[in-house]
């Protein structure tokens, strides 16, 4: 028996091909990328026991400081940093194993600008790894990888170098002799075995928090018998890196020194690109098969040569940058669009945004492509990459459409971006630098790229005013700097740091049992109860220390066994309220916010008293603020729900936040959603209201749990057991076999606190319905007597809107008076536009008003037409057949004076005309036009500037007409300057 499950393991970890790491390597025989990165993943799986997971999207989850991930440790940082719930399925992990898909692009890990340049730097790339969470560590680490890379990839020996932490004297750290003795044991020549310092191996997640000192193998591309050890970490491309064993067992603190870990931990991770290199006997990333067939791709697409691999001077024309640039963006496109990242205006949507116009622009300028290349190859993308993440076969056809509508809207903007520098490179002085206030505006507003920018100046000579271009930088730096960082921890008190968690977990100290939270009822008249509960003090924490006494007037977070207070997790705002000691029932202690930290409940305190561990409290809950979070909390479960019944199954929720103000939510759709769609949705929710169903809560299996068909969930990071809502079916129901309860109603997991009946609720509105981004909307709504005070709101606005229409019907002569109708218009659209009214009304309301507005500008245009065309033909008349006519008139409006202007030219083609009007402001109004017949040598911007400046005013226009103002005091002067003005002219 024992014989037979040896040859059934050899079998299964036996590699389905030859592997081939001679000079020679590279032929038809050699391992595809897919093969590669499956024997990766078999290998640590079946031989040593590794748990596989599927990658993380790159959208990064509970981390709204990074845009992307970027690295295959980001899905674990709640392990490294101590912060993970002890019951989570992530807490459970000791040893396992991913290809993760990562991007480098914007933030501190920026790759954007070198792609294209070389034949290695990526946007998008895999980063295949292993990691140890408190199991093995250094020997374990290495010799696994030493084995992955000799034995199975069968990697020469010789060809590999490997590096380790030579040691820091300034901060105390001796060289890691530990690591370097296992490589040596593993029988790696000590010639090969080389000490670095903090710089190249010792590796730090953040300024703050864990790090360690990592070792790294390298690859010798040449070979041959000669000793490479000069040429690595020397930027050399034929000595690469390839893979990366870090060993995280230090946290750096705030003041900078490193403390040991209270559990050592490791994280690996080889770009799959480099690997496949490697093994396919290749020197560029470009010329394995993970690009091959996109590049092949672009070549039948384009008019430009085939791809040859150049690079720097020997690329004329940048054609097979453009190529690696084309092939590389597009994978990322594909990859980020199907985890739900779409091209924007802010955050990682701006940095895609940024990624899809480069990249077509290269399509069009470069290449010569027409448009739709881009979107043509993303069948290819999915052909390569489809098998490791079968996510992008799903959505190749949503990938399609974005790419084409983002690609047609940008060269929209090429085109508008080119007339701008065209026109502002017309206006300006010769010897002149190119405004930075243009190009800024280009870059930030049609987002046109600056090495485009400064290549369009470059070929008419002329050069970006740099210095005050950089100046605008900084200035965006600075004020996005300043703004507030989300889901930054807001308090030292509140979240514990890796060590203090590290030292309650070895004192034993219990996580909180936060059960009592879920402890209400409803009372014989409807109202909900909530019973207090009644806890001890454990631990105080303040200014990231564990203490056993806080000081009164102090904050502090405070530990208890047990709370009734709800922790801000899953969306949902964190409880308040208030504890007293117990026997001191007139010395209260607010409770300004409740946190969740490995387990532990942190309740934030001002203390009016000294507060010690051991002492006795009860916890008091904001009932308002609780009652009204349960509501919104379940309301936004019945918008889920009605979301998908209108939109359809496809509708994903994207995240959500509940407050007891109002309740937001974020979710996947086609197209914008029209006003009869969320009148549908809010009477699918007024229907499950009205029903007034039972909200059944149990906690289950998550194994169970996740076996329901239909069971909507966000976030895989669930404790064990989960908690199941459903409403109006028991839980129970929901879990038997082939039960579809979850097809016909809403089920989520849900570790939120929800109302016991719908009916509670009473009314939702939705008040704000945009899209973020292309694909994904966000609606905001409230509930109860906040929805019904929207409602008549809305209702009031619209009786307004209904009058202003009925106003607009009636036949009126005056200007003034269409004037103030058409400013009424104005202010009510500004009013429907601010108000929490229901949003489907709102639509509705502005589409009138849209209308009112046009029809009110046009009813205004028209009466000072009527009112230009009499005045006309009365000046006519005075000056019949005169070359010149210059006079005073009354006229309520500088555009009723351009008109009878006009009027006048209109009707004697002949005649240049300026007229000066007399307001009671003491203001006088001038408008000109010189006929065609005297340009160039009279001027109607001239003329005006003449005028208007004896009457100490100002003017301007073109040639044939101009306007402008100036002071009543010096008219007489200005009609006798107009009259010489123009017969010097003539």
């Amino acid at each position: 028996m024992a014989a037979a499950a040896r040859l059934r393991r050899r079998l299964l970890l036996e590699v389905p091909w030859r592997w081939r790491c001679s000079p020679r390597r590279g032929g038809a025989d050699c391992p595809s990328a897919g093969q590669i990165r499956a024997a990766f993943l078999r290998f640590f799986e079946e031989r040593h026991g590794h748990r596989r997971l599927p990658s993380a999207p790159v959208r990064p989850r509970g981390d709204p400081r990074l845009l992307f991930v970027n690295a295959g440790m980001n899905q674990f940082k709640p392990i490294f940093l101590g912060t993970v719930h002890p019951r989570s399925e992530l807490a459970q992990h000791r040893r396992v194993v991913n290809s993760q898909k990562c991007v480098r692009a914007g933030g501190k890990h920026n790759d954007l600008e070198d792609v294209g340049r070389d034949t290695y730097h990526h946007t998008f790339f895999e980063m295949l790894g292993n990691w140890s969470f408190g199991d093995y560590f250094k020997e374990e680490a290495c010799s696994m990888a030493w084995e992955l890379l000799t034995e199975v990839y069968e990697i020469p020996r010789d060809r590999l170098y490997v590096t380790y932490f030579g040691g820091d004297p300034s901060l105390g750290l001796s060289a890691d002799e530990e690591c370097r003795d296992v490589w040596l044991r593993l029988g790696v020549p000590a010639s090969h075995v080389l000490p670095f310092s903090l710089k190249d191996n010792f590796w730090e997640m953040g300024d703050t928090g864990p790090c360690g000192p990592c070792t790294e193998i390298h690859y010798d591309h040449v070979g041959g018998g000669r000793n490479a050890a000069a040429l690595v970490n020397q930027g050399s491309p034929d000595v690469v890196e390839i893979w990366n064993l870090v060993f995280m067992q230090y946290s750096r603190e705030v003041e900078g020194n490193l403390l040991p870990l209270p559990q050592h931990h490791v994280d690996t991770g080889m770009g799959l690109e480099r690997l496949v290199t490697v093994l396919q006997n290749k020197r560029s990333n470009y010329d394995t098969d993970l690009f091959t067939p996109i590049l092949d791709a672009i070549h039948k697409g384009c008019r430009a040569p085939r791809y040859q691999g150049l690079v720097g001077n020997a690329d004329v024309g940048r054609v097979n940058m453009a190529y690696r640039v084309v092939a590389d963006h597009v994978r990322t496109l594909c990859v980020c669009i199907t985890d739900g990242i779409y091209p924007g205006f802010s955050g990682a949507e701006l940095v895609l945004r940024r990624i899809l116009r480069r990249a077509v622009r290269f399509c069009s300028e470069v290449l010569q492509a027409p448009p739709g290349l881009l979107a043509s190859l993303v069948p290819t993308v999915v052909e390569v990459l489809g098998d490791a993440y079968p996510e992008l076969t799903r959505n190749a056809n949503q990938i399609k459409d974005i790419i084409n509508e983002n690609e047609a809207a940008f060269l929209s903007s090429l085109e508008r971006g080119r007339r701008i520098i065209e026109r502002t490179v017309q206006q300006m002085e010769p010897s002149t630098n190119f405004p930075a206030e243009v190009a800024w505006s280009l870059y930030g507003s049609l987002g046109f790229p600056l090495d485009l920018i400064d290549l369009m100046l470059e070929e008419k000579g002329i050069s970006l005013d740099s210095v005050a271009f950089n100046k605008l930088v900084l200035e965006d730096a600075k004020r996005k700097a300043a703004g507030p960082q989300a889901g930054e921890p807001g308090s030292t008190n509140t979240h514990l740091d890796v060590h203090s968690l590290a030292r309650l977990q070895g004192s034993r100290v219990p996580a909180t049992d936060d059960s009592p939270k879920y402890a209400y009822a409803l009372g014989q008249h409807g109202h909900y109860e909530f019973s207090p509960c009644q806890a001890t003090v454990l631990m105080l924490y303040r200014d990231q220390c564990l203490q056993k006494e806080v000081g009164a007037g102090q904050r502090c977070g405070v530990i208890l066994d047990r709370t009734n207070f709800y922790a801000q997790q899953g969306g949902q705002d964190s409880d308040q309220g208030y504890m007293i000691r117990l026997g001191q029932q007139d010395v209260l202690f607010p409770v300004e916010s409740v946190h969740l930290c490995g387990g532990y409940v942190i309740h934030e305190v001002t203390a009016v008293e000294t507060l010690r561990a051991g002492d006795q409290v009860q916890l008091f809950v904001d009932e308002a603020r609780r009652l009204a979070c349960m509501t919104n909390h379940t309301a936004t479960h019945l918008l889920n729900f009605a979301l998908r019944r209108v939109l359809g199954d496809s509708t994903e929720q994207r995240g959500s936040h509940v407050t007891p103000e109002r309740l937001r939510f974020d979710f996947d759709t086609k197209g914008h959603v029209t006003v009869e769609q969320l009148q549908q949705v809010e009477q699918v929710v007024q229907d499950l209201i009205q029903k007034n169903e039972v909200v059944h809560m149990a906690e289950v299996p998550l194994t169970l749990a996740r076996r329901v068909e239909g069971l909507r969930a966000v976030d895989e990071g669930y404790p064990d057991p989960v908690r199941i809502v459903s409403l109006g079916v028991p839980v129970e129901n929901v879990l038997t076999c082939d039960s579809k309860a979850a097809m016909q109603t809403s089920v989520e997991l849900c570790c939120g606190t929800h109302l016991l009946q719908t009916g509670s609720v009473e009314d939702l509105a939705i008040i704000s319905e945009r899209q973020l981004v292309k694909g994904i909307s966000r609606v905001i709504a409230v509930t109860g007597g906040r929805a019904k005070e929207a409602r008549e709101v809305g209702q009031c606005l619209a009786m307004e809107v209904d009058s202003v229409s009925l106003r607009m019907k009636q036949r009126i002569t005056s200007i003034p008076e269409m004037q103030n109708l058409s400013k009424e218009v104005g202010h009510l659209t500004k009013v429907v536009a601010s108000t929490a009214m229901p949003q489907w009304q709102r639509k509705e309301l502005q589409t009138i008003l849209k209308t009112l507005q046009r029809t009110a500008n046009t009813a205004v245009k028209k009466l000072e037409l009527q009112q230009a065309e009499k005045v006309a033909q009365i000046l006519l008349a005075k000056y019949c057949n005169q070359s010149v006519i210059i006079d005073t008139i009354p006229a309520d409006s500088l555009s009723i004076l351009m008109k009878v202007v006009n009027q006048l030219c209109d009707k004697s083609p002949g005649t240049s005309v300026l007229l000066l009007s007399p307001q009671a402001s003491g203001e006088v109004l001038c408008a000109c036009q010189v006929s065609k017949s005297c340009l160039p040598g009279f001027s109607a911007a001239d003329w005006a500037v003449a005028v208007c400046t004896q009457m100490e005013g100002r003017a301007g226009g073109s040639p044939i007409v101009a306007k402008g103002s100036g002071n009543a005091k010096g008219m007489q002067g200005a009609l006798t300057t107009a009259l010489e003005f123009a017969q010097s002219k003539l």
